[in-house]
């Protein structure tokens, strides 16, 4: 059994159910049974279901009339249409960014994480250093209504990563992810934005999020 502090216990429920799904210790489709999650981390239902409404809301998890809910599955045209709206996205916050000076600090640190991550064999800590450079990457516009529906789209693809770390960790060493990333990195800060549109263009395959 798990237990966790009763401080902040939604966020800490939420987190820790968060890294399961995405780290692929709960799979897509996979069932979150409520009397086995309470008895494991020690807790009662209300907190955990605020949890699974968080996550829900980020698109990680389902909520299926009179069966409970399931860690979400992503479609071959869920994925496809979620691509197509994170290129948009980034794209206009791109164009709308690069307009003057743009402080880049957030993104640099981004990924200096997934440098580390990359390093230190953590592809958890990949995970969320990527999600964190995307985030960061739309908020370079400094527009508050294109994060709000840019984040359960990169969530989403979040959880198609998951489901792929292993045939990804076949298929790639985990530094080419961050020399994809830094070279979109030296496109956004060039200040151009035809070049940091044409780098968002070649920077990730669909076949894994990139």
């Amino acid at each position: 059994m798990d237990f966790l502090e009763p401080a902040s216990l939604v966020e800490l429920v939420t987190r820790r159910l968060r890294e399961e799904i995405l780290s692929g210790a709960l799979a897509p489709g996979d069932r979150l049974i409520e009397e086995q999650i309470t008895a494991r981390f020690g807790i009662s239902r209300a907190p955990l279901r605020e949890a699974l409404r968080l996550l829900g809301q980020q698109g990680l998890v389902e909520h299926l009339p009179r069966r409970g809910v399931r860690v979400a599955e992503l479609s071959a045209r869920d994925v496809d249409e979620l691509f197509g709206l994170r290129d948009v996205l980034e794209c206009h916050a791109v164009r709308s960014a690069l307009h003057g000076p743009v402080p880049l600090a957030g993104l640099a640190a981004a990924l200096e994480e997934m440098d580390r991550a990359a390093a230190e064999g953590d592809a958890l800590a990949g995970s969320r250093a990527h999600h964190r450079f995307h985030l960061e990457l739309v908020a370079l516009a400094g527009q508050r209504q294109i994060q709000l529906v840019y984040e359960p789209v990169i969530s989403k693809l979040q959880l198609y990563m998951a489901a792929n770390l292993r045939r990804e960790a076949e298929l790639r060493a985990p530094e080419e992810g961050v020399v994809r990333h830094r070279r979109l990195y030296e496109a956004i800060a060039s200040g151009d934005p035809e070049v940091a549109v044409a780098a968002l263009a070649t920077h990730g395959a669909r076949t894994y999020i990139g």
